[in-house]
């Protein structure tokens, strides 16, 4: 069996429609992190570009952080990423699931 591990998509589409890159992604530097930042990162594992993993270190960021942005975007879309917005659309999923 060939497994195809190391091959990669030149490209995937990001979150707001466009072609999303290597070379686009937010900088390895980023310290503020707005919601399209956040949503690019998310869209670049969910399509293939980078691993977790790559996205961990690269960005010096936590499992647990990391895969709050995915259960967000995946409830709520990019306004789920909304720092200002957590709770209420948190609020929002707990009912959903009442029901």
């Amino acid at each position: 069996m060939i497994q195809n591990q190391d091959i990669r998509p030149a490209q995937v589409i990001g979150p707001l429609g466009e072609p999303l890159s290597l070379e686009n992604l937010p900088s390895p530097a980023t310290k503020r992190w707005v919601v399209r930042r956040k949503a690019e990162v998310v869209a670049a594992v969910n399509g293939g570009l980078l691993t977790i993993d790559e996205v961990l270190d690269r960005y010096s960021l936590t499992l647990e952080e990391f895969a709050s942005w995915q259960r967000a975007v995946d409830r709520s879309g990019m306004q789920g990423l909304r720092v200002t917005r957590i709770q209420h659309y948190r609020d929002l999923y707990e009912r959903q699931l009442k029901y």
